[in-house]
């Protein structure tokens, strides 16, 4: 799964262009630009901005198809998702730590994320 292509896909069949991201979120156009042509991973809390922007939950960047993605109806949804279920303490630490790494662990993580959920090795 390629999340810059995903974000780039969404992005473009909400017909929204990087400036109305930059808008909505306060992030910079060509921070945007950089993440979807692949050129940097960004942090959390970033892609958390730019998914909630283009009404999807997070977890709908890893689904391909029109069907997986569902609309998110509420703001008061994303904030439920991520602090009332189970594991939610967990979550929170991910994000925490995840704020506090480089750039090129982040790659490196989301690298070997992508390889354990499609289940291939490089040998």
């Amino acid at each position: 799964m390629d999340i810059a292509r995903r974000l780039r896909e969404l992005r473009e069949d909400k017909e929204m262009s990087q400036g109305d991201i930059e808008k909505k979120t306060g992030l910079f156009r060509c921070c945007i630009s950089r993440v979807e042509n692949g050129h940097t991973v960004p942090a959390i809390e970033n892609l958390e901005k730019m998914v909630r922007d283009l009404d999807v939950p997070l977890h709908g960047l890893f689904y391909e198809g029109t069907n997986a993605v569902e609309k998110v109806e509420e703001e008061d949804d994303w904030h439920d998702w991520a602090t009332s279920r189970p594991g939610s303490g967990q979550f929170r630490k991910l994000r925490q730590a995840l704020a506090r790494i480089s750039a090129a662990d982040r790659k490196m993580l989301m690298f070997m994320a992508e390889k354990i959920v499609t289940g291939r090795s490089k040998e």
